[in-house]
């Protein structure tokens, strides 16, 4: 399946790893990581759990049959960056309802997710 190998190259190149060095940590030659990217070759069970382990991610998003990461059965909820916090609380003066209801809107809407 073309779309396995194009999610492990995906979720790999993402996270700055060389084929070289996961296909250590995962405990498989290098040219072995090099066909299932290429969708040359299928990786075993344990191997595509092993990527789903590793990076955080199901099996429906591996297999393709999602496109969020975390797949059908979690309940998706985006991280609200730190610093985007702060900015957002700069911009709302407290006190007033408005303000505050302004606020809580915008920060819901950055962080809901996307359809």
């Amino acid at each position: 399946m073309k779309i396995v190998g194009e999610r492990m190259k995906k979720l790999r190149e993402e996270a700055g790893i060389s084929q070289n060095k996961l296909a250590k940590l995962i405990g498989i030659q290098q040219s072995s990581l090099n066909r299932y990217e290429s969708g040359f070759s299928n990786p075993t069970p344990e191997t595509l759990l092993w990527f789903g382990d590793f990076f955080d991610v199901s099996m429906d998003y591996i297999f393709g049959r999602t496109d969020k990461p975390q797949g059908k059965m979690y309940k998706y909820k985006p991280r609200l960056d730190p610093d985007m916090m702060k900015f957002v609380e700069m911009c709302f003066e407290p006190g007033t309802r408005a303000n505050r209801e302004l606020r809580a809107s915008l920060l819901k809407m950055m962080t809901e997710e996307k359809k």
